[in-house]
């Protein structure tokens, strides 16, 4: 922002902990804050004031003791700071009066004691700052402007700025933090007089609170000022995690709150600032706390979080248009719930922005309620009479209240209008194909990794098994999916012999791969299966895949298993019989055992990565042997579709739509009605319409 002030305040400030370009970065309290006034009209400075914070933590890092040379006692008897923001306060002020001065702006040497220090611990500890500290001239960005060609503003310092001026740099007769203050005055003076004449503009801002808002998909969203927060508590809402960030710019909207399959916050969140700026010094709160959980802060891209907080409703743009409004969340609502019984609810002590415009219901793409709702309200006050009366009744229900966000409304939308009107069919039943990469047995020959980046490859874990690569088998990494297809963050490798692996376990446990440390523990390969298979592998031991029933764990031995025919519908073009010939007998063939004749065995959506190099070590990605295939499909009731015909599924169609409607759509394309009868439930009136001749051309 573009502004004239008469004088600056030069203001320098220590931690208990790391400084220099690490201050802030420990999350230790500040212990040491010393300024001065340079009128810039007179071209002179002022007196220099030093003062010592009284920090809650007495332990002082080493570096603390030897630059700043103080000792726990005296920071002990200094004053807490709320009352050094007080002096600071009334000592500027009087200072200003005397020079006839009536506007200031401080200057610092980067960024960091503003935004790293002072904001966050003045928003821990529940303290106002004063207006001057939300504006400031960063002094490395102004003398780089006035002298570009001195070095980078990441590569500037104090000492350097003087040197380049040729000021006196020598140290011997201050204190520390008086040097860098009257040295910092000295070069502001040099800048504004000749021959640079430089003048003091364009200073930083920090905002005073974060703004709401909606986000478009269409919006570009630079990848660069993007992140993800993790291990948030499940109460959190946008303003809480804005306040985790306070002193950096969060753009407007920019907090979206993430939600799991089944709507629930999933204690994470992405996060986008003004510029990669702010966006590096976010990543530097790794590890700060919120409460007495520490959060976890990760780099993200602009399409994840287009993917979370961005909407293509008109009526989500308009409901969240509304600005400076406190968003609650309804969950449970009765289906038959209207407009006045939500406004009811709440009654006249906490009325809804707007009547029923602050209101916004949630419904399936056919227009059925979901359940859920959001509300607008004007006021903190108003919200919070509002979630009082969460868990209490509306008709026969209670109803749940939740503080929301703007990307949490876009969320919610996205998730229910992408939800087919007819249910999802059910998983196929897919017969097991014994892999030749992935050896069973007790022996705790295999190491699991946990916690690894979600961007992690199969290269990043060979880089961070280091000189235990040479004892990995051969297609022996296994990188686990999620549901969705995406990493999960676990990944099994198989090693050559036990002792391997335990020693892989004990030298690698903790080790750190981009920034986060990995998990390594020692297994066998029948819990790595269980597990590959959708079970769980933990410290209270290992549970079965979801897929067996009951919970036992048989040994997979070769077997005859028969698939039904509802499971021949659905099975991938890869697995199925090319002809209906009966084959050759077939090698034989493992299997899921039996167990009883109702029991449904189901694979589970658990997929893992090809191991390297790039060899298929799943059913996903693993060719069934035809002859195997065909003998299984032949021996079931119903036949099996040919390979070069295609059974579609259709959604969205009109609940008075008839089968004619459905021919005359598909007009002009080839189909097989000897093929599909025999395996679609139809009535003698349709089926004979499928059966008669057409006269269609095949495009």
């Amino acid at each position: 922002m573009t502004a004239s002030h008469d004088s600056l305040v030069v203001l320098y400030g220590a931690t208990a902990g790391a400084n220099g370009a690490k201050l802030g970065s420990d999350e230790r309290e500040l212990v040491l804050l010393v300024w001065q006034v340079v009128d810039l009209h007179n071209r002179k400075v002022g007196e220099v004031h030093k003062v010592l914070v009284k920090a809650d933590s007495l332990e002082l890092s080493e570096q603390c003791k030897e630059e700043i040379g103080v000792n726990p006692e005296e920071i002990g008897k200094a004053e807490p700071l709320d009352r050094v923001l007080e002096q600071f306060n009334q000592v500027l002020s009087s200072e200003l009066k005397s020079l006839g001065r009536s506007s200031c702006c401080l200057c610092t040497d980067g960024q960091l004691l503003v935004r790293q220090v002072l904001h966050p611990e003045a928003s821990k500890k529940n303290l106002v700052l004063p207006d001057c500290f939300y504006s400031f001239y960063d002094l490395q960005k102004e003398f780089h402007k006035c002298c570009p060609n001195a070095a980078s503003v990441k590569e500037l310092s104090i000492s350097s700025m003087a040197e380049y001026l040729e000021l006196n740099t020598d140290n011997t007769a201050n204190e520390s933090g008086v040097f860098e203050v009257v040295t910092m005055g000295a070069i502001i003076l040099s800048l504004i007089s000749e021959p640079y004449n430089y003048e003091f503009k364009n200073f930083e801002i920090v905002k005073y609170k974060f703004e709401t808002g909606p986000c478009s998909k269409a919006e570009g969203v630079n990848g660069e000022t993007v992140i993800r927060a993790r291990g948030l508590p499940w109460q959190s809402s946008d303003q809480d995690i804005a306040r985790f960030f306070k002193g950096l710019n969060i753009a407007k909207g920019g907090v979206a709150l993430c939600l799991n399959s089944q709507g629930r916050r999933n204690g994470e969140a992405l996060v986008r600032f003004i510029n990669p700026e702010h966006r590096d010094l976010a990543l530097e709160r790794h590890k700060h706390h919120m409460g007495s959980r520490y959060i976890e802060v990760y780099k993200a891209t602009g399409e994840e979080f287009l993917k979370i907080a961005g909407g293509t409703s008109n009526e989500v743009a308009q409901f969240l248009s509304k600005e400076s409004q406190v968003i609650i969340r309804m969950r449970g609502l009765p289906f038959t719930a209207t407009a006045d019984d939500v406004l009811g609810f709440f009654g006249n002590e906490c009325p809804v922005t707007g009547g029923k415009e602050g209101l916004l219901f949630v419904k399936y793409p056919d227009g059925r309620p979901t359940g859920d709702a959001f509300v607008l309200f004007a006021c903190e006050e108003f919200a919070q009479n509002a979630l009082k009366k969460h868990k209490e009744i509306l008709g026969k229900r209670y109803i749940e209240l939740f503080r929301s966000t703007a990307a949490e409304v876009q969320q919610v939308l996205n998730r229910y209008m992408s939800t087919p009107l007819i249910s999802t069919l059910p998983a196929p039943i897919i017969p097991v194909i014994p892999q030749p990469f992935i050896a069973t047995g007790h022996t705790r020959d295999c190491i699991r990794l946990r916690g690894l980046p979600y961007t992690a490859t199969i290269e990043d874990i060979l880089d961070f098994m280091g000189e235990f690569t040479i004892d990995i088998k051969p297609h022996g990494v296994h990188m686990v999916l999620n549901q969705q297809g995406r990493p999960s963050g676990d990944a099994f490798i198989q090693m050559k012999s036990a002792d391997r692996a335990f020693l892989v376990a004990q030298k690698c446990h903790k080790k750190t791969m981009k920034d986060r440390y990995v998990e390594v523990f020692q297994c066998s390969g029948d819990e790595m299966s269980y597990v590959l298979m959708g079970g769980t592998l933990n410290r209270s031991g290992l549970s079965p895949p979801p897929c067996l029933s009951p919970p036992t764990y048989p040994t997979f031995s070769p077997g005859t298993a028969v698939i039904p025919a509802e499971a021949a519908l659905y099975q991938s073009p890869a697995l199925l019989a090319p002809t209906r010939t009966a084959p050759p007998p077939p090698p034989a063939v493992a299997y899921y055992p039996a167990q009883a004749t109702a029991t449904q065995l189901y694979m589970n959506y658990t997929t893992y990565y090809p191991s390297p190099p790039v060899s298929p070590t799943t059913v996903g990605y693993f060719a069934a042997p035809q002859a195997a295939m065909a003998a299984a499909a032949t021996s079931a009731t119903h036949a099996v579709l040919p390979q070069p015909g295609a059974l579609i599924r259709m959604q969205g169609l009109p609940y008075n739509i008839a089968t004619k409607d459905i021919l005359s759509f598909f007009q002009g394309y080839q189909y097989a009605p000897d093929d599909y009868s025999g395996l679609i439930q139809m009535n003698e009136q349709a089926r004979s319409m499928f059966q008669a001749p057409k006269e269609w051309v095949c495009l």
